[in-house]
């Protein structure tokens, strides 16, 4: 695999002026080859630098974001599959903010279209749907695109030191909500009376 995304991104370095579009267009086909954001993102930098990099990660991530919306409400058994795997990572009741979202996608491992469908559950529509996956999208595509050499470098003790860094902030962002079915509640109620 690691071969066909080396010889990938030497196609789109030798295509010149339509480079950004193979390059965006390459986001949108990534989950047919299974490769990972991260390492799209990095190649980004590498190859259009930070800012150019960024911008051009950015509308490729969001348009294969929107794709996925299309996707998962055109093929419901996907749908149902993604979320009984939500329902054994993430837990059925729970719901993730946009702000949590973002710092999970900075983890390579997490699945992108699973924390994809966790903005689908709280977004109203697709233009918010839209808008929460272009700002959960802005820390996956800057960091990995302005310092994509840096972390291929980094020795494990360090990516590490930064997931454990990571997580706390994950868990001060959550959102703060108690939800109590209304037959737990009532039940509790009467058993106190007794």
């Amino acid at each position: 695999m690691e071969v066909f995304g080396n010889q990938i991104i030497t196609f789109i370095e030798a295509g010149g002026l339509f480079a950004p579009l193979l390059f965006i267009s390459f986001h949108l086909i990534r989950p047919l080859f299974f490769l990972p954001v991260m390492f799209i993102c990095i190649s980004g930098g590498i190859l259009f630098g930070t800012i150019a990099g960024t911008v051009y990660s950015l509308i490729g991530i969001t348009l294969s974001s929107i794709f996925f919306y299309f996707f998962v409400h055109k093929m419901p058994k996907s749908m149902n599959r993604f979320q009984k795997l939500k329902e054994r990572i993430i837990g059925k009741q729970k719901s993730l903010t946009t702000s949590q979202i973002a710092l999970l996608r900075l983890i390579p491992f997490i699945h992108f279209h699973l924390l994809s469908l966790c903005l689908l559950e709280i977004s109203a529509g697709l233009k918010d749907y839209t808008k929460s996956s272009f700002f959960s999208n802005i820390p996956l595509a800057f960091i990995y695109t302005s310092i994509g050499q840096w972390i291929t470098n980094l020795t494990p003790l360090h990516l590490s030191l930064f997931f454990l860094l990571l997580f706390p902030c994950v868990y001060m962002l959550r959102r703060k909500e108690v939800h109590i079915k209304w037959q737990e509640f009532f039940h509790i109620r009467s058993e106190e009376r007794v």
